[in-house]
């Protein structure tokens, strides 16, 4: 009897503890897994976020999918998986997913793909929100611009400067369609009032200077290169548009004096500035400046021409040693230069040594004719003194 008191107390515990924790269990709360992604993914943690998700029961009709598929689409987009980024916000967007961001978001992992015509689609379905992101109208006509319509990017950015015309970006995006399309003309006049009203980068004056510049319009680009000088005045690149320009209108002494100055920040440039010296006759200048230039081969080149142009043939076959062993030699036009350096001090059998090596045809043509020029030295040496 004992024995069976004490099976009847322990059944009526147990049915007791299993009341208990069917109770607890109801009233248990039940954890909220979309919740701790928009934690996670606020904080940064994306990966985390997704682990998340996993845990979602997508068999709950109560599970918000709209909200859902729109957190996994940013937590994939933050973690660069882009392919999944869309599929999750075109699920969101299916789900009922009315709030126009989504469309800015699909736009730039649209953009990522490089599906253009995706971006071009979300950009338009965006509404009026596309105001407070004026990227994605730039993006928009990028994307136009990729699928080659030219017609509809400028359109793009046109509505797009419109719609907000204190940004300049539309602005200056258009310059480099204009140039890229060889629009020089309008580049230049779209540049120059781009330039005036914004507070333009130093790309920006390179970029415009140069369309002023293939469009020949030397006189505005010289305007604005020389503002842009004294704005960045370390700035390389603007000192040599600047220089080119003058080169172009024929000012080869003010366009090397700038190549010059420039060199200051980029040494390279000391042969470029002693080859426009050259250029303009100026070969004593040129010369001393060979001296700062640090290639040697470079050095080497420039000092033969310089002295072929000042006629001082010896010094300029004087350097041979200095040219084959810097490998010049290789350089049939080098090699030629130092027959006529030869030929013109006399040394004709240095110079016919020099002239065998040559084969490309037109510098074998010039060296049958040097030969000729020497035979006949030889026979009348009073017509070469």
């Amino acid at each position: 009897m004992k024995n069976i008191k004490h099976i009847l107390i322990l059944l009526c515990l147990a049915s007791s503890l299993l009341a208990v924790n069917v109770s607890w269990a109801k009233k248990a709360p039940k954890t909220d897994f979309i919740s701790l992604a928009a934690t996670m993914l606020k904080d940064g943690h994306f990966d985390r976020a997704l682990l998340a998700l996993q845990s979602v029961d997508l068999e709950d009709e109560e599970t918000d999918f709209i909200r859902f598929y729109t957190l996994q689409g940013l937590a994939y987009m933050n973690l660069n998986d882009m392919v999944a980024a869309k599929d999750s916000m075109t699920q969101a967007i299916k789900s009922g997913q009315q709030d126009p961001v989504i469309y800015i978001y699909l736009a730039q992992v649209n953009y990522s793909l490089k599906a253009y015509p995706g971006v071009i689609a979300a950009v338009d379905r965006a509404g009026e929100i596309i105001r407070e992101y004026p990227a994605m109208l730039e993006m928009k006509a990028q994307s136009h611009w990729h699928l080659k319509q030219a017609d509809a990017a400028i359109d793009t950015l046109n509505t797009a400067q419109q719609m907000i015309s204190n940004d300049y970006r539309f602005m200056r995006r258009k310059v480099f369609y204009l140039m890229e399309l060889k629009l020089y003309q309008q580049a230049a006049l779209l540049g120059q009032q781009y330039l005036n009203k914004s507070d333009g980068k130093a790309s920006d004056f390179i970029a415009i200077g140069n369309a002023l510049r293939l469009s020949k319009e030397y006189q505005q680009t010289l305007n604005i290169m020389e503002a842009a000088r004294l704005k960045f005045s370390g700035n390389v690149t603007i000192a040599k548009v600047l220089a080119h320009t003058y080169i172009d209108m024929g000012k080869l002494n003010s366009g090397a004096f700038i190549l010059e100055q420039a060199a200051q920040y980029d040494p390279t440039l000391l042969a470029e500035s002693s080859e426009v010296y050259r250029r303009a006759g100026r070969y004593y200048k040129a010369l001393i400046m060979t001296s700062s230039i640090r290639d040697v081969k470079v050095k080497l080149k420039q000092r033969l021409a310089i002295y072929l142009a000042l006629k001082r043939y010896e010094q300029a076959a004087n350097m041979k040693k200095s040219l084959y062993r810097n490998g010049l030699l290789e350089d049939e036009n080098i090699r030629y230069a130092l027959a006529y350096a030869y030929f013109s001090s006399g040394q004709f059998e240095a110079a016919s040594s020099q002239i065998d090596f040559l084969k490309e045809v037109e510098l074998f043509k010039k060296g049958v004719e040097l030969r000729r020029m020497m035979a006949s030295c030889s026979e009348e040496p009073w017509q070469c003194t």
